[in-house]
């Protein structure tokens, strides 16, 4: 697949104060984005800083824009992290030129090169102030219509609503750093795969009430995984599900034969019960008296199927894993 990404994160600026994380920030986006957790290869980055070799001007970033949506790659994606501005015709990236009243790029451009790509999957992640208005058309704004104008394939990760600021904590964007977090596996399903709306929930569950509030925007058909990381289960092992449970709401009771230790024990019941461990451990299966599965071998009760354990039994039933 091809997959490319444009990674800027500005610290220094010419004419307005800087920030401290965003260089920092932009960097840990590009390691955990070039690579799956198997070390094969994911999105083709390029990463831009300031400060750095080149100097980030409204100039330069239109034409890296240019390149990251040019052709029909399979999968794009932008991330920024850097100063966000409102104004009264739209919300700006401030690029490092940015001065007064001309501070940038408009988020509606952005938009609108997303919108026009012929990439069939677009991600934009801002960790900037205001970085809500992103999807949300100028013209729309000054009244109480804040739709989001999205074509299919395009979603939006954005680290405040379109009124709010954006929080740096220990030298760190506090939305990055959530991200970063759920990339590495915090927002990762059975399976290891991380979508943009996974990451959305960790984030949202993440931040309290009086924190700045990240904002999820998407016109998508499929959940396409922005990142693989290692599976809580296998899907070889997975695909064991139908088989050691035929009927997904029946319970399988267990009994010695099935616990390596004892003499009675069966290798069959033993390599099954090895199984059972590992479902466990991911929430797939559930005790019915007690909370320990070796305690249910012992005193013979039974373990079934949790509600996300017939949902993979079912994917597996069909041939989907």
């Amino acid at each position: 697949m091809q997959r490319r990404a444009l990674i800027v994160g500005i610290n220094k600026y010419d004419h307005i104060s800087g920030l401290t994380g965003a260089v920092r920030d932009a960097e840990l986006m590009e390691d955990v984005l070039k690579m799956h957790w198997d070390d094969t290869p994911n999105y083709q980055c390029r990463l831009h800083l300031s400060p750095g070799p080149e100097s980030i001007t409204r100039d330069f970033l239109r034409t890296e824009w240019d390149k990251l949506f040019d052709g029909a790659p399979d999968a794009v994606l932008f991330y920024f992290a850097g100063h966000g501005t409102p104004t009264i015709v739209g919300g700006f990236l401030a690029t490092q030129d940015g001065k007064g009243n001309d501070v940038g790029l408009p988020m509606d451009e952005l938009l609108t090169r997303a919108n026009r790509s012929k990439a069939r999957e677009v991600l934009l992640i801002l960790d900037c102030c205001f970085s809500g208005s992103l999807g949300n058309p100028a013209v729309m704004q000054s009244g109480l219509d804040n739709s989001a104008f999205l074509r299919e394939g395009v979603t939006i990760l954005a680290a405040s609503s379109p009124h709010e600021t954006a929080a740096e904590v220990g030298g760190q964007g506090m939305f990055t750093s959530m991200v970063l977090h759920a990339l590495h596996g915090g927002a990762s399903d059975v399976m290891g795969k991380v979508s943009a709306a996974a990451i959305y929930a960790h984030a949202d569950q993440a931040l309290g009430a009086w924190d700045q509030r990240p904002m999820y925007k998407s016109h998508a058909s499929r959940l396409t995984p922005v990142r693989q990381c290692e599976p809580a289960v296998p899907p070889a092992i997975l695909r064991q599900l139908p088989k050691i449970f035929p009927d997904p709401m029946a319970t399988i009771k267990l009994d010695q034969t099935y616990e390596y230790t004892m003499s009675v024990a069966d290798p069959d019941h033993v390599a099954v019960f090895n199984t059972l461990k590992i479902f466990r451990n991911a929430r797939l299966v559930r005790t019915t008296e007690h909370d320990d599965l070796y305690f249910a071998a012992m005193h013979s009760t039974g373990v079934r199927l949790t509600g996300l354990g017939r949902f993979y039994w079912k994917l597996a039933k069909e041939g989907k894993i």
